[in-house]
């Protein structure tokens, strides 16, 4: 290791020399164009050269610079001293210039290399073989060359960056080191991340174990956000190289989000999902993260309109979420109310209030597709896989001496679907495709219960039905009932069927009091905490 405490370079440091090789070549031929204009030689490779050249822009090939012929299929034309030591030599260390004059290596001033798509490549499938075969080695190298000699190389890892250069090359015939370190420090992440999506993908085609030794993630930044959870916090939102449909890229309309709107609208979208938008229209309504209403209907203003039935004081400044293309006649019910965010797979034109954010996602999220969630901890994070969990009637097991009618068993479905979304202890009142009450959050299950009664009971009142909304409903539990008393009060609040994971040691007192109610309850063997 190196103890030499080199200069920090100058302060302006000119271009005379440019190594370009890159794969996507959006704009070379007008880079290219610039650079030669200023008085820059451009070196390039293979088929950057040839376009280059093909453009009548005089370029250098770099065989001619290194004496060596690219080979093996180009997985070697860049890696040889010609090229490091123009971009590692310390220009104002003398016995790094007597070894530059000695090998006759010129000075490489300028790098700018995008890399092969790997990851475009693994998020498309291709065979284990396509991808190793896009793992690029030779443009790292060069970028953490020039990056690491920042005091005297500019490196551009892309068009933008190359932009920003262009303007101070115009301006000031040169790069400022604060310029030079800025560029570096983004080169460096573009390394970094893109070294994290080849472990990843790696990590992922071995069988050795679940879990990688080592786990890295990576994201650009999206936006600065314009503070967290409180306005005292900074927050920013990042996006990861290859996002699924979702929230981090799908606004279209109004303000911008701020990082509560956002992970509400994530958790709204995350719940939609659950519903087959070829089977029945789905709204779900979300406020502080946990659903406040959610409904089936014929189309989307019926099913907005239920699902608002069940707490409507909660939708008051909440996130509406929805599985269809949104169109008018439901978007002008959602706008009757001061409603923060409205995300759908597409819409009508909306303008219907300037500061309404609408996010159009293109696609709903898979609720059964791979995925792993993170949360971090003192010291780390925590890593668990996506709760793709989805129940069907086969799987519900009839614990109680009644069973369920068909009509129950769909209910107990839909509002166990919606528990796996509601934060813990979580309770689901539903009835035909809408929820009648919801309890979230409790640091008991009774005290869940008891709320999602509750909301039941004011719905009704403030829509001026004669009894709560939860009369006659299914009542689903994320977690088993570990006393008598939670579901008793379900019952109490109208509940006629129940459905839960069991596993407690008083199951038995639990299904003795199903029976003694005459309410019918199933167990799923699964619990679906969300913490």
């Amino acid at each position: 290791m190196s103890t030499t405490v080199f200069p920090q370079g100058p302060d302006l440091a000119p271009i005379r020399r440019a190594l370009i090789s890159v794969f996507d070549k959006t704009g070379l031929i007008e880079t290219a164009r610039d650079l030669a204009d200023l008085g820059v030689e451009i070196v390039s490779t293979g088929g950057t050269a040839a376009a280059i050249a093909g453009a009548g822009i005089a370029v250098r090939d770099i065989s001619d610079l290194t004496g060596f012929p690219e080979m093996m299929d180009g997985r070697v034309k860049t890696l040889h001293p010609a090229v490091h030591g123009a971009l590692l030599a310390v220009r104002d260390a003398p016995h790094h210039a007597a070894a530059m004059e000695e090998h006759q290596i010129g000075a490489i001033d300028l790098v700018y290399v995008n890399l092969y798509p790997f990851e475009a490549t693994a998020a498309a499938g291709a065979p284990f073989e396509a991808c190793v075969e896009n793992i690029d080695i030779g443009g790292p190298a060069m970028i953490r060359s020039g990056a690491k000699n920042h005091a005297y190389v500019t490196v551009c890892t892309s068009a933008s960056d190359m932009a920003e250069v262009l303007g101070s090359l115009r301006d000031n015939g040169a790069t400022s080191l604060a310029m030079r370190r800025q560029l570096a420090a983004r080169a460096f992440a573009r390394t970094a991340s893109y070294d994290a999506a080849i472990a990843a993908w790696f990590a992922s085609h071995q069988s050795e174990s679940r879990w990688p030794a080592s786990k890295v993630i990576s994201g650009g930044l999206k936006q600065a956000l314009r503070y967290g959870e409180n306005p005292h916090q900074a927050a920013a939102l990042y996006v990861f190289d290859s996002p699924r449909p979702g929230v981090s890229t799908a606004q279209v309309q109004g303000k911008a989000l701020g990082y509560n709107n956002i992970a509400d609208t994530d958790a709204a979208l995350e719940l939609v999902g659950e519903f087959d938008a070829g089977e029945s229209a789905a709204v779900v309504i979300v406020k502080h993260a946990n659903p406040c209403g959610v409904a089936l209907g014929s189309d989307l203003k019926d099913a907005y309109l239920r699902a608002l039935l069940c707490d409507p004081v909660s939708a008051f400044g909440g996130i509406v979420a929805v599985n269809r293309r949104l169109e008018g006649a439901a978007a002008a019910e959602m706008v009757k109310i001061f409603t923060e965010v409205i995300i759908a797979p597409d819409a009508d034109a909306f303008a219907s209030r300037k500061n309404l954010r609408l996010l159009l996602c293109g696609a709903l999220p898979d609720p059964a597709a791979p995925g792993e969630t993170f949360r971090s901890v003192a010291g780390g994070f925590l890593v668990q896989e996506s709760d793709r969990s989805k129940l069907r009637p086969a799987d519900l097991k009839v614990v109680t001496r009644r069973a369920p009618t068909r009509a129950e068993v769909a209910d107990m479905l839909f509002a166990f679907t919606i528990a796996k979304h509601v934060k813990s202890n979580a309770i689901v009142f539903a009835r035909d495709g809408q929820t009648a009450g919801i309890g979230a959050g409790q640091m008991n299950r009774r005290d869940s219960v008891r709320i999602a009664a509750m909301r039941a009971a004011e719905a009704a009142q403030a829509a001026g039905l004669p009894q709560s909304l939860a009369q006659g409903s299914a009542c689903a539990s994320d977690a088993f009932f570990p006393f008598a008393d939670g579901l008793l009060q379900a019952v109490e609040a109208g509940a006629t069927a129940i459905i839960q994971p069991g596993g407690s040691i008083r199951d038995d007192e639990v299904i003795a009091a199903a029976d003694e109610a005459g309410i019918a309850m199933v167990f799923t063997g699964l619990r679906v905490f969300r913490h």
